[in-house]
């Protein structure tokens, strides 16, 4: 009898238990800075539980969950295709839960209640509030490419201005604003620029926000022909009439702004805020080395990710004339043996078949391919137009060191003598003023472009 009371009371503690988990629960995850709401929905289904998951802030709702486990006061919610487990713990009340959230090798605290979370609103005091200045929406095609770019051409109030920038954008798909983490680095800039008399042209890139054709599958040869397009706009128009045509370009922008100069003879100038100036399996290898640093992930981590990255950059480097299907099996050889490196901690976080596909996916893509292919040299040394580079003392992505060195380097052989080079102490990859330069800072702070980095560059500009 007295076997059977336990039970019972076993029996009815779990289903209090589940009792306290019914429901939404709210929590948010800090990711690189910045807030990454989750909200998770339990029913019961018979004796068990189910949910499914929701994630405002990436505009995702009703992603299903595989598992939910509640094991008295311990919580496990899995879903394996996406590679998340989150394991936590109830409090007594069932009003809060606080537990892990793995996803891949990333593992972050999580908190769970059932209060609704508003979004965190971003403090961006740089980011115009008024334009004192004309705004005329525009559209131009690209005819090479069968597609149409939009964009944003400002203009001083007074309609006179000598000089007129087209700023090209960083990797990945950016809006005219090169709008990431929560900053607007190109309407900053814009701002600034038209400001002080100088009209710029920023522009969505393909396939983004009012721009047509597709982003996906285009490498940087095709953003180059982008940015030809947006010249051949402005030379086209009335009120550009005799003005000098320049162009603003950061990260991969840097790397396009010298691909399309030394091919247009009309560009009398060319501005490279972080552009490589060193073959861009170096960059990637530098990058990535300094940024594990940063991050701190382990020296077991570190250093293997050195080895895989390295040998892989380079047979994609050295291989240009080779077909994707032979460089498939020889990238499917290296990520299986990296994997297998891996310290231990971190294989349990991921399944080997998923690791190497997802890696094939990445480094077979199009325009990664086209990337790592990459020699700045080949363009910078046939540039002959004035050339302000500028980087950040503590930029991890793109080094000053080595890549303000091979811009100078390259431009000397072109018998370029009209080059000003400038490292600015303790600014980042988006010229903010940084700590440590880690991309997990980028959000977190306040100023979007120093403003001495940009009185420089209007100042160089306008002195020309």
């Amino acid at each position: 009898m007295k076997k059977i009371i336990i039970i019972f009371l076993v029996l009815i503690s779990n289903f209090m238990n589940a009792q306290n988990v019914l429901g939404d629960w709210n929590g948010a995850l800090e990711v690189q800075g910045m807030q990454l709401r989750l909200v998770f929905h339990i029913t019961a289904d018979g004796e068990n539980l189910k949910a499914t998951m929701d994630s405002p802030d990436q505009g995702a709702n009703g992603i299903p969950v595989n598992k939910v486990v509640l094991n008295e006061k311990k919580l496990t919610i899995e879903m394996p295709k996406m590679g998340i487990k989150y394991t936590s713990t109830v409090n007594k009340d069932g009003t809060e839960i606080d537990g892990t959230f793995n996803q891949g090798s990333m593992s972050l605290p999580l908190k769970m209640t059932r209060k609704k979370l508003a979004k965190k609103e971003l403090v961006r005091p740089q980011e115009p509030k008024s334009f004192d200045y004309q705004q005329v929406e525009v559209k131009f095609e690209n005819p090479k490419g069968g597609h149409e770019l939009a964009g944003t051409l400002t203009i001083p109030k007074d309609g006179k201005f000598e000089k007129v920038v087209i700023l090209i954008s960083g990797s990945g798909p950016q809006d005219r604003n090169e709008e990431l983490l929560g900053h607007k680095p190109f309407l900053v800039l814009s701002d600034h620029f038209t400001k002080r008399g100088i009209a710029v042209l920023r522009y969505d890139d393909r396939g983004v926000a009012k721009s047509t054709g597709s982003f996906k599958g285009s490498t940087s040869r095709d953003f180059a022909d982008d940015t030809h397009a947006a010249v051949s706009f402005l030379k086209k128009r009335k009120d550009m009439a005799g003005k000098k045509i320049g162009l603003c370009g950061h990260s991969e922008g840097g790397m396009i702004a010298p691909m399309v100069a030394s091919e247009d003879a009309d560009i009398d100038f060319i501005v490279l805020l972080a552009g490589p100036g060193i073959k861009i399996p170096e960059v990637m290898m530098l990058q990535l080395y300094k940024i594990s640093e940063a991050e701190e992930v382990s020296d077991e981590t570190r250093k293997t990710n050195v080895i895989i990255g390295k040998q892989m950059f380079d047979y994609i480097f050295d291989n240009v004339k080779m077909s994707k299907e032979e460089l498939k099996k020889g990238l499917t050889e290296m990520l299986s043996e990296g994997f297998d490196s891996l310290p231990e901690a971190e294989r349990e976080y991921e399944e080997k078949e998923k690791f190497i596909e997802e890696g094939l996916k990445m480094m077979l893509d199009d325009w990664f391919l086209y990337f790592m292919q990459f020699d700045p040299a080949n363009y910078l040394t046939k540039v002959k137009c004035p050339v302000l580079a500028i980087n950040g003392e503590l930029d991890m992505q793109v080094t000053p060191k080595e890549n303000l060195e091979g811009i100078k380097s390259s431009l000397a052989n072109a018998g370029n003598k009209n080059v000003t080079i400038k490292e600015f102490k303790s600014l980042n990859h988006l010229f903010q003023k940084s700590e440590t330069g880690a991309p997990s800072e980028y959000p977190k702070l306040e100023e979007t472009f120093n403003e001495e980095a940009m009185k420089l560059v209007s100042d160089w500009i306008l002195g020309m």
